[in-house]
């Protein structure tokens, strides 16, 4: 299995990062990892069909939202939190703010 790209922090776009948070099951996504270490794809998906989230994992990696690991079998996923804040301070912060 390939591993999985992810952009390093000097290439975040902000325009890419706001879209990747504008969709409402990205954002959720992005809510529950801001809680925990990791999780699976499996635990994050909702119910929601396998390719429909792989094409939102795929968004979030892309905009340098999560790390996505393979272990095992399993896709595990974790939050670029300081990544993100060294970026673009504050941004992440505010957007999990106003969703609570």
């Amino acid at each position: 299995m390939r591993p999985f790209k992810h952009p390093d922090v000097g290439d975040f776009v902000l325009e890419r990062v706001l879209y990747a948070l504008s969709d409402p099951v990205r954002l959720e996504i992005v809510c529950r990892l801001a809680n925990v270490e990791e999780a699976s794809c499996g635990e994050l998906d909702g119910g929601r069909p396998k390719s429909s989230m792989s094409h939102h994992f795929r968004v979030l990696r892309d905009a340098g939202l999560v790390r996505t690991q393979s272990v095992g079998t399993t896709h595990m996923n974790s939050l670029r939190r300081a990544d993100i804040d060294s970026r673009f301070p504050g941004l992440l912060t505010a957007v999990l703010a106003s969703t609570s």
